[in-house]
C-alpha cells in the first residue's frame, strides 16, 4: 500500500474536485435539464437565467477552478517520466478537462448564458420568448453535454491514476 504522501493527498483532492464537477454536470443532464425541458418558453427562460445567476457562487468556483488548478499540478508532480501511466492519465484528464470541460464553458455556455442573462423575459412577446429559447436551448444543451462526456472522461482517468503505484 502507498503511504499518504503530499503529492498523493493532492491527487486526491484532485480526485473529489473532478468527482464534484463530473457530478454536478451529470445531474443537469440527468435531471434538471429534462425538468426544464418540460416548461414552457418564459418559465423555461427565467429558470435559466436564475440558475445560472446561482451557480456563480464560491462552493460552485473552488471546484470548477480547483480542478482546473488541481489536474495540472498533478500531472507536474507526479511526473517521473515521459511514458509513466500515472503521468499519462493525468495528462490526459487535464487536457480533457481544459479544453472539454472549462474550455467549452468558457467559450460556449457563458457567452450563451450572458446572452440569456441580457434578455428582458418581463417584456417579451410570446414569439420572441420562442425565438430566444430556440437560439439558446440546443445549443446550450449540446455544449452541456460535452463538458459533461468531458468532465466524465476526466474524472475516469483521475481514477484510473488513482490506482497506478508510482516507485
Amino acid at each position: 500500500m502507498s503511504k499518504l504522501t503530499m503529492a498523493n493527498t493532492i491527487l486526491i483532492i484532485t480526485a473529489t474536485l473532478t468527482a464534484l464537477i463530473a457530478g454536478l454536470l451529470y445531474a443537469y443532464s440527468c435531471s434538471v435539464n429534462l425538468g426544464l425541458g418540460r416548461l414552457a418558453d418564459k418559465e423555461y427562460l427565467s429558470a435559466m437565467q436564475s440558475i445560472n445567476r446561482a451557480i456563480l457562487n464560491l462552493l460552485f468556483f473552488t471546484s470548477f477552478m480547483g480542478t482546473l488548478v488541481l489536474l495540472p499540478l498533478c500531472t507536474y508532480i507526479h511526473y517521473r517520466q515521459a511514458h509513466d501511466s500515472r503521468f499519462m492519465l493525468l495528462l490526459f484528464a487535464t487536457i480533457i478537462y481544459t479544453a472539454g470541460t472549462f474550455g467549452v464553458t468558457l467559450f460556449g455556455n457563458v457567452p450563451l448564458n450572458n446572452t440569456l442573462d441580457k434578455f428582458n423575459i418581463t417584456t417579451a412577446s410570446v414569439s420572441e420568448l420562442a425565438a430566444q429559447r430556440k437560439v439558446f436551448e440546443k445549443p446550450w444543451l449540446l455544449l452541456h453535454n460535452i463538458r459533461t462526456v468531458a468532465a466524465v472522461i476526466s474524472l475516469v482517468l483521475v481514477i484510473i491514476g488513482c490506482c497506478y503505484r508510482q516507485e
